[in-house]
């Protein structure tokens, strides 16, 4: 199974970056322990600032992958273009968010992205990605 995990602007900055909120731990640790947790699935992470680049990775396996697990993060809620890239290919995709986004400001509770996922996970932290990757290998 090829499951790729794809993290939108900022998120380069856990660990670091609103810790009350995002946590003290950086994406790249917790990407190890999901790769040593789940030797079974090829697991790869790309993280983006750009939407456009975003787009492009989303179209670049978007037909071949088992899964994507999309952490949008701010483009969530403005990218028409993310969510028409998620609408165009077959590959299934999650959308997670470390924070829950309903508890947050308003303009975070509009997603274009979930009309066209899979599913959404939202408000368990890093956690968020582990159960979309668990949704995954039960089906």
């Amino acid at each position: 199974m090829k499951i790729l995990i794809i993290n939108g602007p900022n998120l380069n900055l856990l660990g670091k970056r609103e810790p009350e909120v995002y946590g003290s731990t950086t994406f790249e640790t917790y990407f190890n322990q999901l790769q040593e947790n789940y030797p079974m699935v090829s697991l790869e992470y790309y993280q983006s600032n750009i939407e456009g680049e975003l787009i492009s990775k989303i179209q670049e396996v978007g037909f071949s992958y088992d899964g994507i697990i999309l952490n949008a993060a701010a483009y969530t809620h403005t990218s028409i273009g993310i969510g028409d890239a998620i609408k165009a290919i077959t590959t299934p995709t999650i959308e997670v968010h470390i924070s829950n986004t309903f508890s947050r400001e308003t303009f975070r509770h509009q997603s274009f992205i979930s009309p066209n996922a899979k599913g959404i996970i939202i408000g368990f932290g890093l956690k968020s990605y582990e159960l979309a990757l668990q949704s995954f290998l039960s089906n």
